[in-house]
Protein backbone atom coordinates (compact mmCIF):
# COMPACT_ATOMS: atom_id res chain seq x y z
CA UNK A 1 0.00 0.00 0.00
CA UNK A 2 2.86 2.70 1.02
CA UNK A 3 3.91 2.21 -3.10
CA UNK A 4 1.10 3.97 -3.74
CA UNK A 5 0.63 6.64 -1.36
CA UNK A 6 1.63 10.47 -2.71
CA UNK A 7 1.90 11.79 0.52
CA UNK A 8 3.65 10.66 3.83
CA UNK A 9 2.27 10.86 7.43
CA UNK A 10 3.94 11.65 10.63
CA UNK A 11 1.93 10.67 13.71
CA UNK A 12 2.49 12.61 16.60
CA UNK A 13 2.30 11.76 20.60
CA UNK A 14 2.65 13.33 23.30
CA UNK A 15 3.15 11.22 26.90
CA UNK A 16 3.84 11.37 30.49
CA UNK A 17 3.93 7.75 32.18
CA UNK A 18 1.76 6.19 29.94
CA UNK A 19 2.78 2.58 30.03
CA UNK A 20 -0.50 1.47 30.07
CA UNK A 21 -1.67 2.79 26.86
CA UNK A 22 1.13 4.26 24.67
CA UNK A 23 1.83 0.61 23.04
CA UNK A 24 -1.64 0.32 21.56
CA UNK A 25 -1.72 3.83 20.67
CA UNK A 26 0.66 3.58 18.53
CA UNK A 27 -0.63 -0.18 16.95
CA UNK A 28 -3.70 1.59 16.29
CA UNK A 29 -1.72 3.73 13.68
CA UNK A 30 1.54 2.23 12.66
CA UNK A 31 0.08 0.67 9.42
CA UNK A 32 -0.64 4.23 7.70
CA UNK A 33 2.22 6.04 9.89
CA UNK A 34 5.85 6.94 7.84
CA UNK A 35 7.64 7.92 11.14
CA UNK A 36 5.90 8.20 14.45
CA UNK A 37 6.87 11.33 17.09
CA UNK A 38 7.10 10.62 21.05
CA UNK A 39 7.54 13.61 23.24
CA UNK A 40 8.00 12.45 26.03
CA UNK A 41 7.95 14.58 29.67
CA UNK A 42 10.38 12.47 31.22
CA UNK A 43 8.67 9.50 32.37
CA UNK A 44 9.53 7.68 34.74
CA UNK A 45 7.56 4.42 34.14
CA UNK A 46 8.21 2.26 31.13
CA UNK A 47 6.80 4.49 29.05
CA UNK A 48 10.32 4.71 26.67
CA UNK A 49 10.83 1.44 26.72
CA UNK A 50 7.67 0.31 25.36
CA UNK A 51 7.55 3.38 22.78
CA UNK A 52 10.85 2.49 21.64
CA UNK A 53 10.01 -0.67 20.71
CA UNK A 54 8.35 0.13 17.76
CA UNK A 55 10.61 0.58 14.55
CA UNK A 56 8.38 3.85 13.62
CA UNK A 57 9.62 5.73 16.78
CA UNK A 58 11.55 8.72 16.87
CA UNK A 59 11.52 9.30 20.99
CA UNK A 60 12.28 12.56 22.19
CA UNK A 61 12.36 13.81 25.93
CA UNK A 62 11.22 17.59 26.75
CA UNK A 63 10.06 19.05 30.38
CA UNK A 64 6.41 19.80 30.10
CA UNK A 65 5.63 23.98 29.13
CA UNK A 66 2.30 23.08 29.55
CA UNK A 67 -0.55 21.14 27.18
CA UNK A 68 -0.38 23.64 24.09
CA UNK A 69 3.45 24.52 23.95
CA UNK A 70 4.53 20.58 24.50
CA UNK A 71 2.34 20.22 21.43
CA UNK A 72 3.50 23.02 18.99
CA UNK A 73 7.26 21.49 19.98
CA UNK A 74 6.17 17.39 19.03
CA UNK A 75 4.75 19.08 15.51
CA UNK A 76 8.70 20.56 15.20
CA UNK A 77 10.49 17.52 15.54
CA UNK A 78 7.95 15.91 12.81
CA UNK A 79 9.72 15.59 9.37
CA UNK A 80 6.52 15.37 7.15
CA UNK A 81 4.00 17.99 5.68
CA UNK A 82 1.13 16.23 7.24
CA UNK A 83 0.78 15.44 11.11
CA UNK A 84 -2.32 13.21 12.49
CA UNK A 85 -2.18 14.25 16.44
CA UNK A 86 -3.12 11.69 18.71
CA UNK A 87 -3.23 11.59 22.65
CA UNK A 88 -1.47 8.53 24.34
CA UNK A 89 -4.99 7.36 25.90
CA UNK A 90 -6.80 7.70 22.30
CA UNK A 91 -6.62 4.96 19.31
CA UNK A 92 -7.56 5.46 15.78
CA UNK A 93 -10.55 3.05 14.63
CA UNK A 94 -10.30 0.61 11.40
CA UNK A 95 -12.55 3.39 9.33
CA UNK A 96 -10.31 6.11 10.46
CA UNK A 97 -7.33 4.27 9.41
CA UNK A 98 -9.22 3.53 6.40
CA UNK A 99 -9.72 6.70 5.16
CA UNK A 100 -6.17 8.40 6.25
CA UNK A 101 -4.94 5.47 4.03
CA UNK A 102 -7.31 6.59 0.87
CA UNK A 103 -6.55 10.04 1.81
CA UNK A 104 -2.87 8.99 1.66
CA UNK A 105 -3.16 7.90 -1.74
CA UNK A 106 -5.21 10.70 -2.89
CA UNK A 107 -4.30 12.77 -6.31
CA UNK A 108 -5.23 15.75 -5.06
CA UNK A 109 -6.68 17.13 -1.43
CA UNK A 110 -8.27 19.95 -1.40
CA UNK A 111 -7.76 20.75 2.24
CA UNK A 112 -5.36 21.87 4.88
CA UNK A 113 -6.49 20.18 7.30
CA UNK A 114 -9.48 17.42 8.83
CA UNK A 115 -11.91 17.42 11.71
CA UNK A 116 -12.24 13.68 12.90
CA UNK A 117 -14.68 12.89 15.30
CA UNK A 118 -13.65 11.23 18.89
CA UNK A 119 -15.94 8.50 20.53
CA UNK A 120 -15.10 8.14 24.48
CA UNK A 121 -15.26 5.18 26.44
CA UNK A 122 -16.85 5.93 30.50
CA UNK A 123 -17.77 3.91 33.25
CA UNK A 124 -18.67 1.01 30.57
CA UNK A 125 -19.72 2.25 27.99
CA UNK A 126 -19.42 4.76 24.40
CA UNK A 127 -20.28 7.88 25.52
CA UNK A 128 -22.57 9.32 22.63
CA UNK A 129 -24.19 12.35 23.95
CA UNK A 130 -23.19 14.62 27.17
CA UNK A 131 -21.36 17.14 24.61
CA UNK A 132 -18.61 14.54 24.50
CA UNK A 133 -19.78 13.61 20.90
CA UNK A 134 -19.05 13.98 17.91
CA UNK A 135 -17.05 16.22 19.29
CA UNK A 136 -14.91 16.97 15.77
CA UNK A 137 -11.55 19.10 16.12
CA UNK A 138 -9.12 18.63 13.50
CA UNK A 139 -6.60 16.11 14.01
CA UNK A 140 -4.89 15.89 10.83
CA UNK A 141 -3.08 18.98 9.52
CA UNK A 142 -0.42 20.03 7.23
CA UNK A 143 2.67 21.08 9.21
CA UNK A 144 2.56 24.72 7.82
CA UNK A 145 -1.28 25.49 8.08
CA UNK A 146 -1.52 24.66 11.85
CA UNK A 147 -1.13 25.50 15.18
CA UNK A 148 -2.12 24.53 18.02
CA UNK A 149 -3.91 27.11 20.62
CA UNK A 150 -6.14 27.43 23.27
CA UNK A 151 -6.67 27.76 26.76
CA UNK A 152 -3.84 24.83 29.31
CA UNK A 153 -5.35 22.04 29.33
CA UNK A 154 -8.01 22.35 27.05
CA UNK A 155 -5.76 22.42 23.76
CA UNK A 156 -7.03 22.80 19.94
CA UNK A 157 -5.86 23.11 16.31
CA UNK A 158 -6.10 25.83 14.62
CA UNK A 159 -5.96 26.11 10.85
CA UNK A 160 -3.98 29.64 9.88
CA UNK A 161 -5.92 32.09 7.71
CA UNK A 162 -6.85 31.14 4.26
CA UNK A 163 -6.18 27.66 5.29
CA UNK A 164 -9.43 25.28 4.51
CA UNK A 165 -10.95 22.55 6.33
CA UNK A 166 -12.94 19.33 5.97
CA UNK A 167 -14.18 16.04 7.74
CA UNK A 168 -12.96 12.92 7.65
CA UNK A 169 -15.01 9.59 8.22
CA UNK A 170 -13.79 7.23 11.00
CA UNK A 171 -13.35 7.93 14.93
CA UNK A 172 -10.96 8.76 17.44
CA UNK A 173 -11.39 6.41 20.45
CA UNK A 174 -10.86 8.33 23.19
CA UNK A 175 -10.01 5.97 26.54
CA UNK A 176 -10.59 8.50 29.11
CA UNK A 177 -10.48 7.42 32.85
CA UNK A 178 -9.68 4.13 34.64
CA UNK A 179 -12.35 4.22 37.53
CA UNK A 180 -13.99 7.48 39.49
CA UNK A 181 -10.41 8.06 41.98
CA UNK A 182 -8.27 8.72 38.16
CA UNK A 183 -11.18 10.68 37.05
CA UNK A 184 -11.19 13.26 40.33
CA UNK A 185 -7.52 13.53 40.48
CA UNK A 186 -7.42 14.49 36.73
CA UNK A 187 -10.28 17.46 37.57
CA UNK A 188 -8.13 18.12 40.35
CA UNK A 189 -5.12 18.51 38.12
CA UNK A 190 -7.14 20.53 35.36
CA UNK A 191 -8.94 22.45 37.58
CA UNK A 192 -5.63 24.06 38.81
CA UNK A 193 -4.15 24.27 35.29
CA UNK A 194 -6.98 26.26 34.18
CA UNK A 195 -7.24 28.74 37.25
CA UNK A 196 -3.40 29.21 37.33
CA UNK A 197 -3.87 30.18 33.72
CA UNK A 198 -6.49 32.64 33.93
CA UNK A 199 -5.47 34.02 37.16
CA UNK A 200 -2.21 35.38 35.33
CA UNK A 201 -4.41 36.87 32.67
CA UNK A 202 -5.84 38.96 35.05
CA UNK A 203 -9.09 37.00 35.92
CA UNK A 204 -10.56 37.56 39.55
CA UNK A 205 -13.13 35.43 41.46
CA UNK A 206 -16.52 35.87 41.41
CA UNK A 207 -18.94 34.73 43.75
CA UNK A 208 -21.82 34.67 41.30
CA UNK A 209 -20.21 32.59 38.69
CA UNK A 210 -18.90 30.30 41.49
CA UNK A 211 -22.68 29.81 42.31
CA UNK A 212 -24.15 29.71 38.94
CA UNK A 213 -21.61 28.51 36.28
CA UNK A 214 -21.40 24.94 37.72
CA UNK A 215 -25.33 25.16 37.99
CA UNK A 216 -25.41 26.02 34.13
CA UNK A 217 -22.80 23.42 33.06
CA UNK A 218 -25.08 20.90 34.85
CA UNK A 219 -28.05 21.83 33.23
CA UNK A 220 -26.03 22.12 29.98
CA UNK A 221 -24.63 18.38 29.47
CA UNK A 222 -27.19 16.72 31.13
CA UNK A 223 -30.80 18.28 30.00
CA UNK A 224 -29.24 20.41 26.76
CA UNK A 225 -26.78 18.10 25.55
CA UNK A 226 -28.87 14.90 26.19
CA UNK A 227 -26.95 13.45 28.82
CA UNK A 228 -29.79 11.73 30.13
CA UNK A 229 -29.10 9.45 27.30
CA UNK A 230 -26.28 8.62 27.99
CA UNK A 231 -27.46 6.68 31.37
CA UNK A 232 -25.68 6.74 34.70
CA UNK A 233 -22.80 7.60 32.94
CA UNK A 234 -24.36 10.80 31.50
CA UNK A 235 -25.34 11.92 35.00
CA UNK A 236 -21.94 11.30 36.18
CA UNK A 237 -20.71 13.43 33.70
CA UNK A 238 -22.73 16.34 34.67
CA UNK A 239 -22.12 16.52 38.16
CA UNK A 240 -18.33 15.86 37.34
CA UNK A 241 -18.49 18.52 34.69
CA UNK A 242 -19.99 20.88 37.39
CA UNK A 243 -17.79 20.18 39.98
CA UNK A 244 -14.90 20.87 37.91
CA UNK A 245 -16.30 24.52 36.80
CA UNK A 246 -16.66 24.64 40.80
CA UNK A 247 -13.11 23.97 41.31
CA UNK A 248 -11.48 26.11 38.69
CA UNK A 249 -13.41 29.61 40.57
CA UNK A 250 -12.88 27.80 44.07
CA UNK A 251 -9.15 28.28 43.36
CA UNK A 252 -9.23 31.67 41.93
CA UNK A 253 -10.48 32.55 44.91
CA UNK A 254 -7.31 30.98 46.72
CA UNK A 255 -5.14 32.51 44.33
CA UNK A 256 -6.85 35.91 44.68
CA UNK A 257 -6.53 36.25 48.83
CA UNK A 258 -2.81 34.97 48.27
CA UNK A 259 -3.07 31.80 50.18
CA UNK A 260 -1.47 29.00 48.02
CA UNK A 261 1.40 29.17 45.94
CA UNK A 262 1.89 28.25 42.87
CA UNK A 263 3.14 24.29 43.61
CA UNK A 264 6.80 23.76 42.05
CA UNK A 265 5.95 20.26 40.67
CA UNK A 266 3.12 21.13 38.54
CA UNK A 267 4.95 19.54 35.52
CA UNK A 268 5.11 16.42 37.00
CA UNK A 269 1.78 16.96 38.24
CA UNK A 270 0.17 17.81 34.69
CA UNK A 271 2.98 16.28 32.49
CA UNK A 272 0.34 14.07 31.16
CA UNK A 273 -1.30 14.81 27.73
Amino acid sequence: MEGKRKRKLSVAIITFNEEKNIGDCIRSIESVADEIVVLDSLSTDRTKEIATSFSKVKFYESPFPGHVEQKNKAIGFCSNDWILSLDADERADKTLVQSIELFLESELVNADGFKIARLTYHLGRWIRYSGWYPLRRFRLFQKKAATWVGENPHDYIELKTGSHGKTMKGDILHYSFTDFSHQITTINQFSSIVAYTRYAKGERFSLIKTILKPLGKFFEIYIFKFGFLDGIPGLWIAIASSFSTFLKYAKLYELDRKQIERPSNIRKEYGKN
